[in-house]
């Protein structure tokens, strides 16, 4: 007899099901449609260059109101972006992971949620994203941005526009020219993305990307 269990045996297909709907469920309840994803070092201090850049832009996505702020739910970048975005009166998002060093969410957070599983949370990232921006960080941040060029890249999701903030942090951590040089990207695919150095850049790179605004919505705004 095959000892190979059946998938509906596998408790871990039960938790992987169970995981995505919860999430869901509660993204749909609290009327999340678009997001902007924010990804950065999770130990970016406050005196950072760009935590008020992180900040500044936060504020910009909550007053807009088209699109939620959505990050990692960690401290550093992260928070600063939640921040803005809490601090404006907006929908501030965070999808954290479990880890054996517990990383607590940041206290900026309209709402949070916790998952167990790395895939199911980059699934939940970019279901409803409308454009990424990275911030300059370690592991985590080039994960995250490099799974979101490599499935923009391949047609797996529409494209969407990728920020990088602070030009001289990416092209010294990356050498996107070398990658062109030696034939492993094509020169068209530094077309991906983009670099800013201000909220204002990082808005405008990706204000484009978001849905138009309902007539009603824009005579209230004018009003």
């Amino acid at each position: 007899m095959s000892q190979v269990k059946s998938i509906h045996d596998d408790p871990r297909a039960v938790r992987l099901a169970h995981e995505y709907h919860k999430a869901e469920e509660r993204l749909r309840a609290h009327g999340v449609r678009h997001t902007i994803l924010v990804m950065g070092s999770t130990r970016a201090a406050p005196r950072e260059r760009y935590y008020e850049v992180a900040r500044e832009f936060g504020a910009l996505v909550a007053r807009d109101g088209r699109a939620a702020l959505m990050t990692g739910g960690g401290p550093g970048y992260m928070a600063a972006a939640n921040r803005g975005a809490f601090e404006a009166g907006g929908a501030s998002i965070g999808l954290n992971i479990r880890l054996p060093r517990a990383q607590p969410s940041n206290r900026y957070l309209t709402l949070g949620l916790q998952f167990r599983y790395f895939a199911l949370r980059k699934l939940h990232f970019l279901l409803r994203a409308r454009a990424m921006v990275a911030f300059p960080g370690g592991f985590g941040t080039f994960d995250e941005l490099f799974e979101t060029l490599t499935l923009a890249q391949t047609g797996k999701i529409a494209p969407l526009p990728v920020v990088l903030v602070g030009k001289a942090y990416w092209r010294r951590a990356v050498d996107f020219g070398f990658l062109v040089r030696s034939g492993t990207i094509r020169r068209r695919d530094l077309r991906l993305f983009r670099y800013a150095e201000s909220a204002a850049e990082i808005w405008r790179a990706v204000a484009g990307a978001l849905p138009r605004r309902a007539p009603a919505a824009r005579a209230r705004a004018k009003s």
